[in-house]
């Protein structure tokens, strides 16, 4: 069996661009929709009112938010996972300084659903719910290795220039998968670098926590990072587990 090559749908790029645009400047109105879409506003208005309906979305006075159904989604439908993790963000916030996110797999992208910034002068600074590749960033190796091995070559291929790179994005991520860290060493931007591990619910991945900084700064201590997040990602686990029995 092939891995089938994903084709755009009009209708679908309109409604995953609304509620992007949207999760972006919460509040927007019909007419700044129709706009950031260079749409109609009467295609816009019913795919807007859809939403509405089925919770994505929710209108107060004609401006629009998201709403309570994509929350779940974002979380790989475990709801409070992001509440579980907050702690732990800080936690490592205040170890390493640096600014630690919550990464979700959406399709073929990677969003940052929740981040405490570094409190230093310069840092990283990592938008929230905003469409990422999941490679190179530590986080999306995190989801890439856990991928069935035709859909990962599938998606590598979309993304590298070449067989031998994607060999070695292979060879990189059943490593990732066999340590359970993956690091980005100035792959994604020349003066970043990042750890990340997976949050592993019943063997399934359904979040992945990052600590990344400027790479002179945080270069040498990735090894030490990755080594805190592996129990701090259990620690994690715990607490979801023990807020959703109680």
């Amino acid at each position: 069996m092939t891995e089938s090559t994903a084709k755009a749908h009009r209708t679908v790029g309109r409604v995953t661009s609304i509620l992007e645009c949207v999760a972006r400047q919460p509040g927007m109105r019909l007419h700044e929709l129709s706009v950031s879409l260079d749409a109609p506003k009467s295609s816009v208005f019913g795919l807007v009112k859809g939403l509405v309906s089925t919770g994505y979305l929710v209108e107060a006075d004609g401006a629009y938010r998201l709403g309570p159904a994509l929350g779940n989604l974002l979380t790989g439908g475990l709801p409070g996972i992001a509440t579980a993790a907050r702690p732990a963000l800080e936690e490592l916030r205040r170890r390493f300084g640096e600014t630690v996110m919550l990464g979700a797999a959406v399709g073929d992208s990677l969003i940052y659903v929740d981040a405490v910034e570094s409190e230093q002068p310069i840092r990283y600074s990592a938008p929230l719910r905003t469409r990422r590749p999941l490679y190179p960033p530590s986080a999306g190796k995190i989801f890439l290795a856990y991928w069935p091995a035709r859909r990962r070559e599938a998606y590598l291929r979309s993304v590298l220039p070449d067989a031998e790179r994607v060999r070695a994005a292979m060879d990189e991520l059943d490593t990732v998968r066999a340590e359970g860290v993956a690091l980005n060493r100035g792959e994604t931007l020349p003066d970043v670098s990042a750890a990340a591990r997976p949050i592993l619910v019943d063997g399934e991945v359904v979040a992945a926590i990052a600590v990344a900084g400027p790479t002179p700064r945080i270069s040498g201590r990735l090894p030490e990072i990755g080594d805190a997040l592996a129990g701090i990602t259990a620690a994690v686990v715990k607490r979801w587990e023990a807020a959703r029995q109680g």
